[in-house]
């Protein structure tokens, strides 16, 4: 699971969110974690499947995320929900915060990985997809799948 050219080690990834929303931009940010936490993160124990940022006080915070509970941690072991604080540039703070007042957009996390020992996150700004526009992705996946399925079948015959 680790990619060697870049040395990512990838950890969790929130397919779910690219079924439901439209990713317009990606951001790549560190997370402030406690030590119990990040060793949870290294055993992979992390969940981004109901989690989304949001912009507070000039601060952005993963909400909603589940970090497991750290099996060797003693009563100092962290809370398994609470809010992370996402380190970006004052920037990219600005920019998400003046897209996300927009109606319609929401920054929700894509995947969280390693690097050098550091947890990163990937985040997206992202505009929700209607019923219709999932449908049209699932319609279109399944016609590729089968151009597939047609083109492997016809090589095997060629043989």
């Amino acid at each position: 699971m680790s990619n060697e050219e870049t040395g990512e080690k990838l950890v969790a990834s929130n397919r779910k969110a690219r079924h439901e929303y439209f990713i317009e931009e990606t951001y790549e940010a560190g997370i402030a974690l406690t030590g119990t936490e990040i060793q949870s993160v290294r055993q992979g124990r992390v969940s981004l499947g109901d989690a989304y940022a949001e912009v507070r006080g000039g601060e952005v915070f993963l909400v909603n995320s589940h970090i497991a509970e750290y099996d060797y941690g003693n009563r100092l072991n962290h809370n398994p929900r609470r809010p992370r604080k996402l380190l970006l540039h004052k920037s990219e703070i600005r920019r998400l915060y003046s897209r996300v007042r927009e109606r319609g957009y929401t920054i929700v996390p894509l995947r969280m990985y390693l690097r050098g020992g550091l947890a990163k996150l990937e985040i997206g700004l992202a505009r929700g997809k209607k019923t219709w526009d999932k449908r049209e992705d699932i319609a279109k996946r399944d016609a590729q799948r089968e151009i597939e399925r047609t083109s492997k079948a016809s090589g095997r015959e060629r043989d």
